[in-house]
């Protein structure tokens, strides 16, 4: 299984349900990236991955999504609807691998929101490591 984990700036959302989906499925191959990819990771993100035992699983920067086939990945997950729209437009045969989570970017919120939103991914990819 081949899934691909989108977000913005792949500095949160993206690469946190990379490192817990890494975690949880080792057997898999498992990626993130982002629209326009920041220049580091959360902290935040660090954080809540260490108290997971997960750190380790965490890519050392972020990618672009330029740098990535799209029609190689099995599950294209992204975190918003606008987002789903921008990977038909690069891949319109990827449509019908691409799932929406709805999970809003931490970026834009009150600080304490981010703890929030990791339990949201990773309910998120507790369900998607179960469903296969």
């Amino acid at each position: 299984m081949k899934v691909l984990f989108i977000c913005w700036g792949n500095a949160y959302r993206s690469p946190v349900a990379e490192a817990l989906l890494k975690k949880f499925r080792p057997e898999w191959n498992v990626d993130s990236a982002g629209i326009n990819p920041a220049g580091f990771i959360s902290d935040l993100a660090r954080q809540f991955l260490a108290e997971e035992d997960a750190e380790k699983y965490l890519k050392p920067y972020p990618e672009s999504l330029e740098e990535k086939k799209l029609s190689e990945y099995d599950i294209i997950v992204v975190m918003e609807e606008k987002l789903r729209r921008m990977v038909i437009e690069r891949c319109p045969s990827c449509a019908g691998k691409i799932v929406v989570w709805d999970i809003k970017d931490p970026y834009f919120l009150p600080r304490e929101h981010a703890r929030i939103i990791f339990e949201q991914i990773k309910k998120k990819v507790l369900e998607l490591a179960d469903s296969s």
